[in-house]
């Protein structure tokens, strides 16, 4: 499953993210999106877990949690059309 994460601290990296979703399960990939100018995060990113009820554990238990000083917003992602 896909998961979108949103109002992230622009200092949070993949690392940290990672290690915060891995505590519900194996995760496939994190990707946080970048400028493509700057470098600089925008303030969101995609996690990627393959197990369906962890992940649906994940959004709902980091949902609205403190995460370096920003409340999460974490939900299944949308595909893009």
């Amino acid at each position: 499953m896909n998961i979108y994460i949103g109002n992230l601290n622009y200092k949070v990296r993949e690392a940290d993210l990672q290690q915060a979703f891995e505590e519900y399960g194996a995760v496939s990939s994190i990707k946080i999106v970048k400028d493509h100018e700057t470098g600089r995060s925008k303030g969101f990113g995609f996690a990627e877990m393959e197990n369906e009820a962890a992940a649906k554990q994940a959004i709902e238990e980091l949902n609205g949690t403190d995460f370096e000083g920003r409340t999460l917003v974490v939900k299944e992602a949308r595909p893009k059309y």
